[in-house]
């Protein structure tokens, strides 16, 4: 299944990409909006593309050269102070690395980049992350339980045995909002006692053992809310977003613009009540008062965007 960049008109329009300027796509993906951007920005252009995922790196490599006719882009891992990733400083209009958005100001740094012109966060994961990535960020096919974007991080299956019940159905409760959290929390640990829990087969049939059989009147799979709550906190993804808000001065220039495509409310709400709050500070200008929605057309086009909004905002001067 190929990946659909959301709302990218929208993108477009807002992040206003020019001839010469300097982006950031610090959630690359597949490539589609860096594409875009990157063919914007044109010759005398860059840009930045990061992903935790090393594949989504991969594809954007693919992507962004084949249709920019780049035969070279600079690819590696972030260097950042723990000294992992590459050395040179050769000059490249596409450099692609892997890391955490999160880490925006330290990588500009070590790369020797100056503050950016604009930065697109899309909070999404890929299609192919879903059906290709095998690690378990579908609860329809039976994969090894680790729902991690970067593999150095610790997968589902050990949060899952380590923490206590009692912490699970927080965290499942607090980043998916399912009211049989508490339910479900004693399920996949009764289970896990018995046999460990392995796979996403074996915890979608804790999961739905925990549940009614009536289960929202069949409108969800049981499984969904906790798969994404489980998803947020193994990879802190609240954390990330908190953190990148709060660096934005560290990463734009004056009168940069910034671009979040969350997912879901409680995503959404950081961005609103993080902008909200630099706007009183005088640190940057709100260009949209409501979030931005994909149209009926999209949705039909494709139907993963339907819970996608897109806020922006433009640095002050």
């Amino acid at each position: 299944m190929t990946h659909i960049p959301v709302l990218l008109r929208e993108v477009i329009k807002f992040l206003e990409p020019r001839p010469g300027e300097f982006f950031i796509d610090g959630t690359i993906d597949g490539g589609g909006h860096g594409a875009e951007i990157f063919e914007k920005v044109g010759p005398d252009g860059m840009l930045l593309g990061i992903d935790w995922d090393e594949r989504m790196i991969e594809m954007a490599k693919g992507k962004i050269s084949a249709k920019s006719n780049l035969k070279s882009p600079r690819l590696r891992r972030a260097r950042l102070p723990d000294g992992q990733g590459f050395g040179g400083q050769e000059k490249s209009k596409l450099i692609l690395i892997h890391g955490n958005y999160a880490d925006l100001p330290e990588i500009l740094k070590n790369e020797k980049l100056p503050k950016a012109d604009g930065l697109l966060l899309d909070l999404g994961f890929s299609s192919e992350q879903l059906e290709t990535s095998g690690r378990g960020f579908s609860f329809t096919k039976n994969e090894p339980l680790l729902m991690t974007y970067d593999s150095s991080r610790e997968p589902v299956k050990e949060i899952i045995r380590d923490i206590s019940e009692e912490m699970l159905a927080k965290i499942i409760f607090e980043f998916g909002g399912e009211r049989f959290s508490r339910r479900i929390a004693k399920a996949i640990k009764e289970r896990g006692m018995r046999k460990r829990i392995e796979t996403t087969g074996e915890l979608s049939e804790a999961i739905r053992s925990a549940v009614p059989g009536n289960y929202e009147r069949g409108r969800i799979e049981p499984a969904t809310r906790t798969f994404q709550a489980l998803r947020i906190y193994a990879n802190d993804e609240l954390g990330n977003l908190g953190r990148v808000l709060k660096k934005l001065p560290e990463i734009l220039k004056q009168g940069g613009r910034a671009a979040i495509i969350t997912f879901h409310s409680l995503e959404d709400r950081i961005v609103k009540n993080g902008f909200r709050e630099m706007e009183k500070q005088n640190i940057l200008n709100i260009l949209a008062k409501k979030p931005i929605t994909p149209s009926a057309d999209e949705i039909r086009e494709n139907p993963r965007s339907r819970s996608a909004k897109l806020r922006a905002a433009k640095l002050a001067y």
